[in-house]
Parts: C-alpha cells; structure tokens; sequence
C-alpha cells in the first residue's frame, strides 16, 4: 500500500508536504524536571533495525523532556492539536516512526502536532511511567495555557501514542491531577486530553483478565479509539482489556482489530492490512469534529 504523506510524488500530482516543525523544542521544565539531579547526555542511533525498509531513529538518556511543535498551515489549520508519544518499552524512543513522521501525517489533516520527547530510560525505584506522566502532562498544560498563540482551540486537544507512548496516552487520560508539584500558570489549566488515539498500547492488561492496576478508568476518560492486530500476541489484551473498559465506563470507544500486522508499524509500509489504519483515524477525526 502506498501512502500519500510518505512518497510526494504519485503518479504524476505532486503532493507537497506543507508541515511545519517549529525551530526550536521547547523545554518543558525551565528549571529541571521534577526529581532529576544529574544531566544525562541523550544518545541517538539507527542500529535497531528497520521497519519498512527504513532504519529507525532511536533516543534514550533524555532527562531535560522537550516538546517541538509542528504548525498545520494555515490554508487546511482546523483548530485541533494531537500530542505524540512515541514508543519504545520505556527505555527509547522511536523518534521518527513514532514521532515525526505522524507529526507530518497531522499537519496535512490539518491537526497541529505536538511531538513529545519524554523521560527514557526507566528510572529506578520509580514506576515506569512515573517521570513520563508527568512529561506529558505538563505538555498538554503547556499547549492548552498557550492555546491562543498557538491558533488552537483549548477543548480541542488530545494525545496520540505507540506501544509504550500508548500506555502514556492511556496514563494522561484517566488522570484528572497532576502528579508533580503546580510550577507556574501552564500548570492551572487542565492537563486532560479530549481524545485518544492508541496504536498498538502496550501494558494496559494486568493479571487475571484485568486492566493494569494503574489504570482509573471512569466516566471522564476522554472519546478512544485503539487500532491494534491480532497477531501482535504480546499485546493484544492490552487494546481488548482497555476497550471493555472504556465499554463498561461509558466512555464512547472505536477499536480496529486487524487479522496481521504484528507491532511497530507506525506509519509505513510494511505490507500488512493493518497499514490502513490512518484512514480509519482520519474517519474517526472526522466523526468526533476534529476536522472537516
């Protein structure tokens, strides 16, 4: 299947990718995130083999978190924003497959990208997504405080994540708090999502046909829609036990369930069914009135 936001040229009609990242990341907590006392020095490779015949970008030792923003152009900006949580077990994260490219596949729907670059690897003695969760919450404050400048509207802001960035996604949506300490006013606005998007999560399952324990899920969880492939074995309770969840909560929920597809796609090619799967977010954008 050929994608129309990976190759620009198809059969002759130029499409232009007109995305826009902006110049600089941002850095989330000016004066040193919340428990951090060493600065690590980040390191990036593209040894960790390809997916779609494309090496993969990986980060780890990020300790000062970033947000960079890519503008939708003006002529298709419908006013929504999707924060990015990459992917990566928690301990890297897949920049490009995870980050960029869907950054790019936003902005041409007209959705203004937020790419997070969150906490990796583990921290010890704290849980997984501890030092995350607060990442992306001060992220989702930082946009939603910023709303005006950035050409956004404030109740139209949601999250987006792969694999590991799923369970982040999944983490940000059923807390209604923050979990760090108010630093200054991006901190007095709401860090909840409005919507969800999880693409192949991992670790939402817990024992016995459980949800993970972590995981609140209520009535005030946002609108979600999980894509996931059933031959993706490690993880695929994590989408159907999170999907009966959002069921019995009354949360309105979307789920494609593929045949094959397996884990870490992203957005490429890699010749399975489940590489269809930004049409049917593209519908779903469309149904929940996030574009036109």
């Amino acid at each position: 299947m050929v994608k129309k936001w990976i190759f620009p040229l198809l059969i002759g009609v130029c499409l232009i990718n007109t995305s826009m990242a902006q110049e600089n990341p941002i850095l989330l907590f000016p004066k040193g995130a919340p428990g951090e006392t060493i600065k690590l020095i980040e390191k990036a490779d593209t040894d960790g083999g390809k997916t779609g015949g494309e090496s993969v970008l990986r980060i780890t030792n990020v300790s000062e978190p970033t947000i960079t923003i890519y503008h939708a152009p003006d002529e298709v900006a419908s006013g929504a924003a999707m924060i990015v949580c990459p992917g990566g077990g928690y301990n890297i994260l897949a920049y490009d497959l995870e980050g960029d490219e869907v950054c790019e596949w936003l902005n041409n729907l007209g959705i203004t990208a937020v790419l997070l670059k969150y906490r990796v690897p583990r921290r010890e003695g704290l849980e997984k997504h501890e030092a995350p969760l607060q990442d992306v919450q001060r992220a989702i404050g930082y946009v939603r405080a910023n709303a005006e400048n950035l050409n956004i509207d404030p109740k139209r802001i949601g999250v987006m994540g792969f694999s590991a960035g799923g369970h982040l996604a999944a983490m940000v949506s059923n807390f209604l708090k923050r979990t760090y300490p108010a630093i200054d006013a991006t901190d007095k606005v709401s860090c909840r999502p409005d919507y969800c998007l999880l693409v192949y999560p991992a670790y939402l399952d817990g024992e016995n046909f459980q949800l993970a324990p972590e995981l609140k899920v209520s009535s005030a969880t946002p609108p979600t829609m999980l894509i996931q492939a059933e031959d993706d074995k490690s993880y695929i309770n994590s989408s159907i036990f999170y999907y009966y969840a959002l069921k019995e909560a009354g949360v309105p929920a979307w789920m494609h369930l593929y045949s094959q597809g397996g884990h870490g796609y992203g957005l490429r090619d890699t010749g399975a069914s489940v590489n269809e799967w930004p049409d049917r977010a593209e519908d779903w954008f469309r149904e929940i009135g996030l574009i036109e």
